[in-house]
């Protein structure tokens, strides 16, 4: 009875950890800016480094990343699942989902939040980090080729599964679905971007200088 209420507790953490909207409290608090109102009107890293600028887009990424590899890390307060096993697995990805689930529709900030991209690297990254990584080089250099991000995303996104499958002969049935979930939901949140970019009206990233915190009133 206690392990169940200390999931269930576990379960509420990981999804108001993914619910922290750090684009838009910095946003608010040192630019008084919702970067939601301007730009592509995305709650994300791409749009904070397009409204705010550098500083801020790196901090909110990190701050993303960190927040999904958090709410999975939270298992380890649950004494009763066994690492490497497909059961402390599954629990993994159930708090990882609920963490991406609080980026996209966050209880702070009336449920208007992000794509969930840094927190899915962030989830991944707790559960398999070299897989993260090359999917990370992956991004990073279709990032550099195309300046598209939503496209480095999605490739991304697509070469997940196939790392996990043959280079690292991943077996456990849950994880190999849920790399697969993740590149059917980068494709589904980049609906309008994959029509952009058909259309050739995509917007390539240009990192903007960081704008300057507003002056106070004296």
């Amino acid at each position: 009875m206690q392990a169940i209420f200390i999931s269930i507790n576990l379960c509420i953490i990981a999804y108001l950890l993914g619910s922290i909207p750090s684009s838009v409290w910095i946003g608010k608090k040192f630019y008084n800016i919702d970067v939601r109102k301007h730009g592509s009107g995305n709650a994300g890293t791409t749009n904070t480094f397009r409204v705010l600028g550098i500083l801020p887009g790196i901090i909110v990424f990190i701050l993303d990343i960190f927040k999904g590899w958090l709410a999975v890390s939270l298992i380890h307060l649950a004494h009763n699942y066994i690492p490497d096993t497909a059961r402390f697995v599954n629990f993994q990805l159930f708090l990882g989902a609920l963490a991406v689930f609080g980026h996209i529709f966050p209880i702070y900030v009336g449920f208007k939040g992000g794509k969930g991209v840094a927190t899915l690297l962030g989830i991944v990254l707790a559960i398999h980090p070299l897989a993260a990584l090359i999917s990370l080089a992956v991004f990073s250099v279709v990032l550099l080729v195309s300046k598209y991000v939503s496209l480095s995303s999605m490739i991304a996104g697509f070469v997940f599964p196939f790392v996990l499958i043959f280079i690292f002969k991943e077996t456990i049935i849950s994880l190999i679905v849920f790399s697969v979930l993740i590149s059917i939901l980068l494709i589904l949140t980049h609906q309008k971007n994959i029509v952009r970019l058909l259309a050739r009206e995509e917007n390539k990233v240009r990192f903007r200088r960081d704008r300057e915190f507003p002056r106070r009133k004296r």
